[in-house]
């Protein structure tokens, strides 16, 4: 039986691009006839960003050293990449910058009581709160009704987040991604071999998964014929 290629998409719910990526992941997936497992590893943007947020423009503006004009021109560029694969900001952009740490934590509960189609739908409702809707991120509503419209158990996302569940495991996988050498997001992690970086077509997404998957049988072929001929020389 074929084994799945194990994708681990380190992405933040802040992130305009990760939204990207993960849209054209999903319509990568779509296509292949390779079975897949996708993981959702944490990563913070904006690990210190205190509660309340920062107003949008102003945060871009001084992050990047750019003026608020140079900012709405960079966002209209994203807006027009993401509407190309699929996904929709909201029209007039997000309203402020939020730290996604509540997020992750969720995400974390879903991937290990729902499994991961659980934790990729939440991450769907998740990026549509953010970017489409632009709702209050610090809100534990707005959380919730993401945790709601996934399909997800909403009394027990609650008490995650009232309980401070899942704080050490998000802690660790950050800093294990960190150590590998994650910078920037999204990041794809094929087979724990293969590293591909940025919002990418989907057709490179797709390629770089069939040649993962290549490289595994090709790895198994290689350890069997190893294998048969040590065990026929003994």
């Amino acid at each position: 039986m074929t084994q799945p290629v194990r994708i681990d998409f380190v992405s933040d719910v802040a992130c305009p691009w990760c939204a990207i990526g993960y849209t054209t992941l999903e319509t990568a997936l779509s296509t292949l006839d390779t079975p897949v497992e996708v993981h959702l590893q944490p990563f913070e943007l904006n690990p210190d960003m205190p509660a309340g947020g920062q107003d949008a423009m102003e945060y871009l503006a001084a992050k990047f050293g750019i003026t608020p004009d140079e900012v709405r021109i960079n966002q209209q560029r994203i807006y027009d990449r993401a509407a190309q694969v699929g996904f929709r900001f909201h029209p007039d952009g997000r309203k402020r910058v939020y730290n996604t740490f509540n997020c992750h934590r969720l995400i974390h509960w879903a991937t290990q009581e729902h499994g991961l189609d659980g934790a990729w739908a939440l991450k769907r409702t998740l990026l549509a709160a953010y970017f489409t809707r632009a709702d209050d991120m610090d809100d534990a509503q707005t959380l919730l009704d993401a945790v709601q419209q996934a399909g997800l158990d909403v009394k027990r996302a609650a008490k995650v987040l009232a309980d401070g569940e899942f704080e050490h495991e998000v802690r660790a996988a950050q800093t294990r991604y960190k150590m590998l050498g994650i910078q920037g997001v999204p990041a794809f992690i094929l087979n724990d071999k293969f590293l591909v970086e940025g919002a990418q077509p989907v057709e490179n997404l797709v390629s770089a998964i069939e040649a993962a998957a290549k490289r595994a049988a090709d790895d198994a072929n290689n350890a069997s014929n190893q294998a048969n001929g040590d065990q026929a020389a003994s």
